[in-house]
């Protein structure tokens, strides 16, 4: 059995300043060594042993971390959870019971999140809320409504805090009594717009404020399609409303898409140019038409009650009769289906034995393969 892991923000963000180690990496390297003081210490030789990690890389990251630049790095993240402390926050790791369990699974989760507030286990059951910076008063009015019904049946509403139809998200289901996450791209010291400032002290006093981004980041446009990944990661299920083709909300979509979570849609006149993209959705069988939030307990019901009923900090336990290496697969999978990549990056196996042993599993009836190499219990 894996010991548990080492890693405190603080070497988290040091290793984060290494050329070469990015998102995934810097995952792999703490999977592999379970204590980031061994990382510290760790030859060329011995990185070799990550996933991910070739010789240049390895070359890379010792040659940093017996030079001056090291220091450097030091510096950058005492500096950093200074100023994370300054206004009450915190980091959250991956490895933390606390982590958004449904965003652990989907192919690349950040290996830590900078959060004002608090995430609550009752957070896993979430629905995303997402669409155009400039509603109609239709638009507004679809996401006050489904936010209120959703808080209702508490269910964690989650958005970006972007002006539009994610200010109206929040601020509908807070007035409902519920929670809300708002998930930005930018640092969690840096509030935009500016004007939902106050809405976003509100959003963590009953919920929180995340970003994967530094303090003091600003909101470049580059930073929200990766911010989106982790709005729909988050989530069980992606509303849009009122989006063009063109708008980010179709991005938020095809992540949830991709990530194995269902998408819904509201329909809205065909003459009005900014809701072309959700009507398109629904035509081309990618969203469920949705005109009530009832309609989205009813689709997310099953789970629901699953993660109503169980710890989510426990994996399942395993059936009999099983093989070490399809128990190791088996450890990661829930009843949301997982990319073969993840499940492989999680385990330790390569891609190829990792397919093996699933499709052994899947022969065995304990899981099931659905599109895109992605795995799930049965």
């Amino acid at each position: 059995m894996d010991r548990p892991v080492h890693a405190p923000p603080r070497d988290l963000l040091i290793l984060s300043r290494i050329p070469r180690v990015g998102l995934h990496r810097l995952r792999f390297l703490v999977e592999t060594f379970r204590d980031t003081d061994r990382i510290f210490r760790a030859s060329p030789r011995e990185l070799l042993s990550a996933n991910g990690v070739d010789r240049t890389t390895a070359a890379t990251i010792a040659s940093f971390l017996r030079s001056g630049k090291v220091q450097e790095a030091e510096r950058f993240s005492q500096e950093q959870l200074k100023r994370l402390g300054a206004i009450g926050g915190k980091v959250l790791t991956f490895w933390d019971e606390s982590y958004p369990p449904l965003l652990r699974r989907i192919h690349d989760p950040p290996p830590y999140l900078f959060v004002r507030g608090e995430v609550l286990p009752c957070d896993a059951t979430s629905c995303a809320i997402v669409g155009t910076r400039s509603p109609s008063a239709y638009g507004a009015a679809v996401a006050e409504k489904f936010a209120d019904g959703l808080a209702r049946h508490r269910i964690t509403v989650v958005s970006g805090l972007a002006r539009g139809i994610d200010t109206h998200a929040h601020h509908a289901a807070l007035c409902a009594g519920g929670r809300t996450i708002a998930v930005i791209g930018s640092g969690v010291d840096v509030i935009y717009p500016g004007e939902n400032a106050q809405l976003a002290r509100k959003i963590m006093e009953r919920g929180a404020i995340m970003s994967e981004f530094e303090m003091g980041a600003k909101p470049d446009a580059v930073n929200f399609p990766r911010r989106n990944r982790i709005v729909s990661g988050m989530a069980l299920g992606t509303l849009v409303v009122e989006t063009r083709v063109e708008g980010g909300a179709m991005i938020t979509a095809a992540l949830a898409l991709d990530q194995g979570r269902e998408v819904f849609a509201v329909p809205s006149a065909i003459s009005a140019r900014e809701a072309s993209g959700t009507n398109r959705l629904i035509k081309e069988g990618r969203a469920l038409l949705t005109e009530s939030p009832d309609d989205i307990v009813r689709e997310l019901a099953p789970r629901l009650t699953t993660l109503a009923g169980e710890s989510l900090s426990s994996a399942p336990v395993a059936p009999s009769g099983l093989s070490l290496f399809e128990q190791r697969c088996l450890e990661f999978l829930g009843n949301e289906p997982m990319h073969i990549d993840l499940i492989a990056d999680l385990s330790g196996l390569s891609a190829v034995d990792a397919m093996v042993h699933l499709l052994s599993l899947e022969v065995k009836g304990v899981i099931r393969q659905v599109a895109g190499k992605r795995f799930l219990r049965i």
